[in-house]
């Protein structure tokens, strides 16, 4: 009895768990951390879809666009160093991560209001897109629960010949148990 082995519950995937899967090794029975590159790529295209996060990127991206077109229209004239406009695109996002301590910079009045505006603005805004965006995915109540269940069973399932005669029994069991609740939840709401 002592050395037997019980059956590991199925635990449900914390958001983003699926990017690193724990694989077994059956002789050993030592766990590794492998790197799905398929998962990575879900993960993000699941952030994409469930967060802001294109949205505000491309208004980000149009602002800065924006923005670099004042300073190249301010400093077209008067500074020789930001003559074109492929300059100014370089300049507003130096300036965004440096937060516009890069040289040389505008010299006219409007394109120093323009960069300073732009610098401080786009520093904050690039930085609350990205807090936004995981504060949003990870931190915010799930709105469809049924994917999550249908991602650990399908990680599950993935492992198929992996897993141990006890641990299909659990994957098995659990998988009853809740379509067995959706469906009593389901009579219940007719």
């Amino acid at each position: 009895m002592e050395n037997q082995e019980t059956p590991e519950q199925l635990t449900p995937l914390l958001r983003g768990d699926k990017v690193f899967r724990v694989r077994r090794q059956r002789p050993r029975r030592r766990l590794r951390i492998a790197p799905d590159i398929p998962g990575v790529f879900r993960f993000l295209r699941q952030i994409a879809h469930e967060t802001p996060l294109i949205p505000l990127m491309f208004v980000l991206i149009g602002l800065w666009l924006l923005s670099s077109w004042g300073v190249y229209l301010a400093e077209r004239g008067a500074n020789e160093q930001i003559n074109s406009y492929g300059y100014a695109l370089w300049w507003t996002f130096t300036a965004m991560q440096t937060q516009g301590a890069n040289s040389p910079g505008p010299i006219t009045a409007p394109g120093m209001i323009i960069g300073s505006i732009w610098s401080i603005f786009s520093t904050i805004a690039f930085f609350g897109v990205i807090i936004a965006t995981l504060y949003a995915y990870f931190m915010l109540p799930k709105r469809r629960p049924s994917r999550e269940l249908i991602g650990a069973l399908q990680y599950n399932l993935e492992q198929l010949e992996n897993l141990s005669v006890e641990e299909l029994e659990v994957l098995r069991d659990t998988t009853v148990r809740i379509v067995d609740t959706q469906i009593r939840d389901l009579k219940e709401k007719a």
